[in-house]
């Protein structure tokens, strides 16, 4: 397909126009125009640009990409060798931020429902965009049965902040740095809330509102709606695709 055709696509596909976002959702740096070869990663950093590069990829999609709000508008250090290696090797990079996030079929937040075995999985309508998800687990666990599953499904140990007694049945999550949405997961009602990040201040509030909070990693919990949107596209466009995992502990 075309770098066109995959934009065009891809922008239909999440609804890009729905979100007002922090960086530009879309075509990033443009790059050659025929798409056969794409990588999947969750952060346009250089380790992810370099393997691109070994693989010979036509374009790199990213949940987390270039060009944020408050950020130095110039082009120069770490920017500029990123952008130098993609232009040079005529590489397109390709951002979706909020959009990958909320998508209801394969985004972060879906796809980390999924995994963790949550029934009912639906985005809270009216709040934060439709980025909070809430659901119920088939069956009541204590919190210790729950960070085992947790750090299970993620591959790393999740934070609890909470008592260590009590049974957790219903869920709210946010995947990234959506840790103050506490107070939302609190007003609905549930048991746990979710999320990647935490702060000095969620501990206090965790523990006053009465729910266990779990910061399971602002990396771990958006690996999986990149992948199910590479995995989506070689499916219905026969493209190759390959998804690359930068370690990240944070």
């Amino acid at each position: 397909m075309t770098r066109s055709e995959l934009s065009r696509y891809l922008s239909e596909f999440l609804q890009i126009s729905n979100y007002k976002d922090y960086a530009p959702n879309g075509l990033q740096v443009e790059g050659r125009t025929k798409i056969n070869k794409i990588v999947t990663g969750v952060t346009a950093c250089q380790a992810l640009i370099d393997r691109a590069v070994e693989l010979n990829a036509d374009a790199i999609l990213v949940h987390h990409g270039f060009f944020w709000k408050g950020e130095p508008e110039v082009i120069t250090g770490m920017k500029q060798r990123r952008i130098k290696a993609l232009l040079a090797n005529d590489i397109n990079l390709f951002g979706y931020h909020l959009p990958l996030d909320g998508h209801p079929m394969l985004g972060n937040n879906a796809e980390l429902g999924r995994r963790l075995d949550i029934s009912d999985a639906e985005p809270v309508e009216g709040v934060a965009q439709g980025l909070i998800w809430q659901g119920r687990l088939d069956a009541p666990m204590s919190a210790e049965a729950f960070s085992s599953r947790l750090n299970n499904v993620l591959n790393r140990d999740a934070l609890h902040i909470g008592q260590s007694s009590g049974e957790i049945q219903s869920v709210a999550w946010c995947s990234g740095g959506a840790q103050d949405y506490i107070d939302i997961a609190a007003d609905l009602g549930v048991d746990a809330f979710i999320s990647g990040e935490v702060s000095e201040r969620t501990f206090h509030s965790a523990m006053e509102l009465g729910v266990h909070y779990f910061a399971a990693g602002h990396h771990a919990t958006e690996r999986y709606g990149i992948q199910a949107l590479g995995g989506h596209l070689a499916r219905e466009f026969n493209i190759e695709h390959q998804f690359i995992d930068i370690n990240n502990p944070v």
